[in-house]
């Protein structure tokens, strides 16, 4: 009976000193959260005046529509890399986090008491970049680099940018577009941004310039190389380059496709509901094309690895 009892008392003795270490793990990792919230509070106070005005002007427009989609995007990845943000802080960077907050809210202030949406939306970079180092340090920058650099696709571009580049994108468009079709036989001449095909003359706009096309697949490209992780940079780049050239190819093909539509089927099916749905079906394939490139470069460059 005693080799009993002192053998349940050992057991029960050798638990005891474990129990108050179990029991202090929960409070720390909630207050790690908490102490984000005052912080959404602030970026929701700040922003969602900005996103509201963005919906109701630049977003309901062609040449901005993808800014509802970069934004989901830039949510997603925060949310992605959320492990860095509850880490306990170790490396805090005070004095570059708070020079970067003061720059990011400084062009917040100008951008919203003149209407600049460049400003307001660009600040948004500098702003989550000095709350990351002044609570988390340079390690939560670095988990979440990705993200402030995709922020760029959210910001607006000027007015006077966006025609810089769209007139010669369409002289170009509209005179390879001519030059293949007169080579294929068809009765068609160009003149600046006019192609006149038979009894039609059609005016090439600014949405089938390519500008719209290029920007969403550069921002669609990037965010496939850092999903996929490549460790080549040489096939990240060579997929890099590829992004504009196969977004203005894909543009040539839609002009060419729309022309012959006008021509054979008369100008209400060119400019009808056709005229939307061969943008959305070419940046598809254009997409596809880069997924085509990717998987032909992935196991060469696997080879090569191998062969090192």
């Amino acid at each position: 009976m005693r080799l009993g009892t002192c053998f349940f008392c050992s057991l029960t003795g050798s638990h005891k000193p474990n129990m108050p270490q179990a029991i202090n793990v929960k409070p720390v990792r909630s207050s790690i959260g908490f102490e984000w919230l005052p912080i959404a509070a602030g970026l929701l106070v700040l922003y969602v005046p900005t996103f509201y005005d963005l919906a109701r002007t630049l977003w309901q427009g062609d040449d901005h529509a993808h800014g509802p989609i970069i934004l989901a995007v830039i949510i997603w990845l925060i949310w992605d890399k959320r492990q860095a943000l509850l880490a306990p802080a170790s490396s805090a960077a005070p004095v570059p986090g708070y020079a970067s907050l003061m720059l990011g809210l400084l062009l917040y202030v100008v951008g919203r008491s003149h209407e600049i949406m460049l400003f307001q939306v660009g600040a948004l970079a500098p702003i989550l970049a000095g709350v990351l180092l002044v609570m988390r340090g340079w390690p939560a920058v670095r988990a979440m680099w990705f993200m402030l650099v995709f922020i760029a696709y959210l910001v607006p571009l000027p007015g006077f940018l966006i025609d810089s580049m769209t007139l010669p994108l369409k002289t170009n468009v509209s005179a390879i577009a001519g030059n293949i079709l007169y080579a294929a036989g068809y009765p068609i001449a160009h003149e600046g941004v006019v192609l006149s095909i038979g009894q039609y003359q059609l005016l090439v706009a600014d949405a089938c310039s390519g500008l719209n096309s290029m920007f969403s697949l550069s921002a669609v490209g990037l965010l496939y190389l850092y999903l996929m992780r490549h460790k080549s940079w040489l096939q990240n780049g060579l997929i890099l380059c590829m992004l504009l050239p196969v977004a203005f190819c894909a543009n040539i093909v839609r002009v060419i496709a729309l022309v012959l539509v006008t021509y054979y089927f008369g100008d209400a099916a060119g400019q009808g509901f056709l005229h939307g749905f061969s943008g959305l079906v070419l940046f598809v394939i254009a997409i596809i094309m880069i997924l085509v490139l990717d998987s032909i470069l992935t196991p060469l460059f696997r080879a090569r690895t191998s062969v090192k």
